[in-house]
């Protein structure tokens, strides 16, 4: 066993029973890789490199990972780069969701398998950077975040547009029939035209924020876009804080603590952002064994005020927010309601981050103060009630207002794919005023897709119903909009309340009040559970492995050996 105080290639020997055949034989072989004695005398650097061709998202990322190194060799480190698993959000079927536990493993057993005295996590899209996080706290190497950056915006007929909140609204009035088939196609290539991730406060854009919050990614290098000598300068910077976090022993045992996790939600909720990261963060603390829950959400959403005005919950987008400061001086508006005191990944704490930083400065209006707030307290909430007694969420900040507190009778779809088949069916049984939920999209029942945001049903989108109540117990699209009741636990397919919902049945939403309700009578739900059935587990591989292990919503879907 090697001994903790030993670093660079020397860690973690392969074993063949005699180490100093092992040093020898290392040595040996990475000398066919052209290195000699004054490399191999230095700190060695891991570079995560998470680029691929079905992830467009990190089309940028080659140029940012030599960015990487050429930091690393600036403070006097060896960098070497590895692939990592890649989750491409878009090109992953049925869910990438299904899959960041698994990204997550991976990553986490290469760090500490790799003779490696810092590690730096390069990645962007939405799943990829949650299961990095999740494998630095679980490996406990230095560890830096670095994101891949968002896209640019561009244009459609003089109007400013980007993924994927443009990309949703656009799919809305073409079902709706204000935009003909040409229209769309001629949408479809101004909506994403720059390598880098969804450009609005979806969960990619989220969890970088995040990952500055947290202190696990350099100050300000959470918002810049991937084309920019910005986001190149951000790969530099966390190149040579990952040469001091080894040579110091940052790790993320040290970071990531309660209150590093109460300023990340507490940024979250300022943002506006996705509900995706609520699973992440719970995922990320169980791992670093921090408590903290969906009580802790709810706690502090009663005192953070909406901030951002960027898309869902406003109308800008990530590069208005990067030029008007970015993440260090949103958290300088927030200080007031911030733990000062947490470790920093660059040293010191982020009151010595927010030192020199100012207020937001009067020119721009993407960020808003404590005293002149964009929207209320509650951009996210927690719901409990009959239908959800472990819990479920809400993005207030992204609902109809009229809508947040209703009543109404539900439309029951099994699936996704019964969504898909039914939901434009002319003889569907949907007035305005109807429920529509969808159950046996949870972690277990199918990996957890974004099929939470259900389509408008087309009869009722020609005649001009843009919102209905939705509640599932799957995911949305942090880029997503309306009023949508999420992450409902437990899920139907382990026998919660929502697989016992029926047509008809009504539903009683209060989000002031925390409350979802299925107003049926016990004595009627008992007699339905006698009759319900669990549905079939796969038979082998990652997915029976998954549905065997994955944890509920409010545990944060993570598997419960890890």
């Amino acid at each position: 066993m090697v001994q903790p105080d030993v670093r660079g290639v020397d860690r973690g020997l392969t074993s063949y029973g005699d180490e100093g055949f092992s040093r020898f034989l290392r040595r040996a072989f990475l000398a066919s890789a052209g290195f000699d004695e004054v490399d191999l005398d230095r700190p060695v650097v891991g570079i995560a490199d998470t680029s691929g061709g079905f992830t467009t998202c990190h089309r940028e990322m080659p140029q940012l990972v030599k960015a990487v190194e050429r930091g690393v060799l600036e403070a006097g480190g060896l960098p070497v780069v590895f692939p990592a698993m890649s989750l491409p959000e878009i090109l992953m079927s049925p869910t990438s969701m299904l899959f960041r536990n698994l990204a997550a493993l991976e990553t986490e057993e290469l760090v500490r398998a790799q003779p490696m005295d810092a590690v730096v996590l390069a990645g962007g899209c939405d799943k990829t950077v949650p299961a990095q996080l999740m494998a630095a706290v679980s490996a406990d190497v230095p560890a830096v975040q670095l994101v891949a950056g968002s896209m640019l915006t561009g244009t459609w007929r003089g109007t400013r547009l980007g993924a994927c909140t443009d990309c949703r609204s656009m799919w809305a009035r073409h079902r709706a029939g204000e935009l003909d088939g040409d229209d769309i196609a001629d949408v479809r290539g101004a909506l994403a035209t720059t390598g880098g991730t969804c450009m609005v406060m979806g969960t990619a854009s989220t969890m970088a924020c995040l990952s500055e919050a947290l202190g696990m990614s350099p100050a300000g290098t959470a918002t810049a876009p991937a084309p920019t000598g910005d986001r190149l300068r951000a790969g530099a910077r966390s190149g040579r804080v990952a040469v001091e976090a080894a040579l110091e022993g940052r790790r993320p045992s040290s970071i990531v603590t309660a209150g590093a996790l109460a300023n990340a939600v507490t940024v979250l909720l300022a943002l506006g952002g996705s509900t995706n990261a609520v699973i992440h963060l719970l995922a990320v603390a169980r791992r670093a064994g921090v408590p903290f829950g969906l009580d802790d959400l709810s706690r502090i959403a009663s005192r953070v005020p909406l901030l951002v005005d960027c898309k869902p919950s406003g109308v800008g987008y990530m590069e208005d927010l990067h030029r008007a400061g970015g993440v260090p001086v949103l958290m300088k508006a927030l200080e007031p309601l911030l733990d000062l005191d947490v470790p920093v990944i660059e040293g010191g704490t982020l009151r010595d981050r927010l030192a020199g930083v100012t207020p937001p400065p009067g020119w721009q209006s993407t960020i808003r103060t404590l005293d002149d707030p964009l929207g209320p307290t509650g951009a996210l909430a927690v719901l409990r009630g009959s239908l959800a007694p472990d819990g479920a969420v809400i993005k207030r900040s992204a609902a109809s207002p009229a809508l947040l507190r209703h009543e109404g009778p539900a439309v029951v779809f099994e699936s996704p794919e019964d969504v898909a088949r039914r939901i434009d069916d002319p003889g569907l049984p949907v007035t305005p005023d109807s429920v529509l939920v969808l159950r046996n999209a949870g972690p277990v029942g199918g990996g957890m897709p974004e099929a939470g945001s259900v389509p408008i049903p087309a009869k009722l989108a020609r005649n001009g119903v843009r919102d209905m109540v939705r509640v599932s117990d799957a995911r949305m699209s942090g880029t997503a909009y309306g009023t949508v009741v999420l992450h409902v636990s437990p899920e139907a397919a382990v026998g919660g309340p929502l697989a016992l919902v029926r047509d008809g049945d009504l539903i009683r939403l209060d989000a002031a009040a925390g409350e979802l309700s299925l107003l049926v009578e016990p004595e009627e739900l008992a007699r339905r559970r006698e009759r319900w059935t669990p549905p079939r587990s796969p038979e082998r591989g990652w997915r029976r492995l998954y549905r065997d292990h994955v944890l509920q919503a409010h545990e944060g879907a993570d598997f419960d050996v890890c």
